[in-house]
């Protein structure tokens, strides 16, 4: 047996109400742009809307105009959506509770995370988002998974309960250690005053 090697998310379908309901959210409330509109090939009576979250993927979502919003907690049992995570900048998380509470939308506040910051909250049909910000950027030629890995074993190797900055900032001095060379033979720390 061989395995199947992903290489990233493609994208992500979300069964909508109304079309307008999706335009006003996904673009008009979190700012992706709207970049493709088509039937939805397998439902004649279905839109599919095409949403760029901000990293070049897609977001979709299945319209019927004989659906109508309802807010009720979509259900999370086994085997379901918990929460859609989607990544803001550290400028723009600091924002998001003025402009949920903006639109009266009920939300949890900032939640510490240790290696990032959240916020969670309800779109119009009910299902669980989650703005994430990181509090750190990974080296030059790193991936943020590449920084969570060693301040993983750091934080183990440490007998700590979680991903805080102190790993994060050690993972990053040992990333940028083992990838960018250096003419020195002692890169340890040391005290110039």
């Amino acid at each position: 047996m061989r395995k199947i090697q992903t290489q990233g998310v493609h994208h992500i379908t979300i069964n909508g109400a109304d079309r307008q309901t999706s335009i006003d959210f996904w673009e008009g409330v979190l700012g992706m742009p709207f970049i493709f509109d088509q039937p939805n090939l397998d439902n004649p009576n279905e839109g599919h809307l095409y949403f760029d979250p901000g990293d070049g993927r897609l977001i979709t979502i299945f319209t019927n105009e004989e659906r109508t919003p309802d807010a009720n907690p979509v259900p999370e049992a086994i085997g379901s959506l918990h929460h859609l995570a989607l990544n803001v900048s550290q400028a723009t998380f600091w924002q998001v509770a003025d402009r949920l509470d903006a639109r009266g939308v009920k939300h949890s506040g900032p939640v510490d995370r240790g290696f990032m910051d959240s916020i969670y909250f309800r779109d119009p049909l009910g299902l669980r988002l989650e703005l994430a910000s990181y509090r750190f950027d990974p080296p030059e030629g790193c991936r943020h998974a590449d920084v969570m890995i060693e301040a993983h074993k750091i934080r183990v190797a440490e007998g700590d309960h979680h991903i805080d900055r102190e790993h994060l900032a050690d993972a990053i001095a040992l990333l940028v250690e083992r990838r960018h060379n250096s003419l020195s033979g002692d890169r340890s720390p040391r005290n110039a005053y």
